[in-house]
């Protein structure tokens, strides 16, 4: 999958997004990177930012952001329809971490 289509199919997994849920996702940027950081190789996703459930005073702050990692989501994946698949979960789990879920429950859900 070029670059080019791996951020259509994240753009079509936000959109797959109830747009209930969407409505309550703030201040967040969603971005694509081919790699995450060294020491974490096999990283998909992640959420970098203040959960909701964590916010006090939040005006004038910059976005959180939620990372997408086409490298590793790419390598997991045996077909394009896994792929697209995983990159809809890996959607999933980030904004969760956004409402304050943590891992934790995010696999007892099956969004792990």
């Amino acid at each position: 999958m070029t670059e080019e289509e791996f951020e259509d199919a994240v753009a079509d997994a936000l959109d797959e997004v109830p747009p209930e849920l969407m409505g309550l996702v703030d201040n967040v940027v969603f971005l694509v990177e081919d790699e995450p950081a060294p020491d974490e190789p096999e990283l998909l996703g992640l959420y970098d930012g203040v959960p909701l459930t964590e916010r006090d005073d939040w005006g004038g702050a910059l976005p959180d952001r939620i990372t997408l990692y086409r490298g590793p989501l790419s390598r997991m994946c045996e077909s394009r329809e896994e792929l697209l698949e995983e990159i809809a979960v890996t959607v999933v789990h980030e904004i969760a971490h956004h409402f304050g879920i943590e891992d934790d429950r995010l696999h007892e859900l099956g969004w792990g």
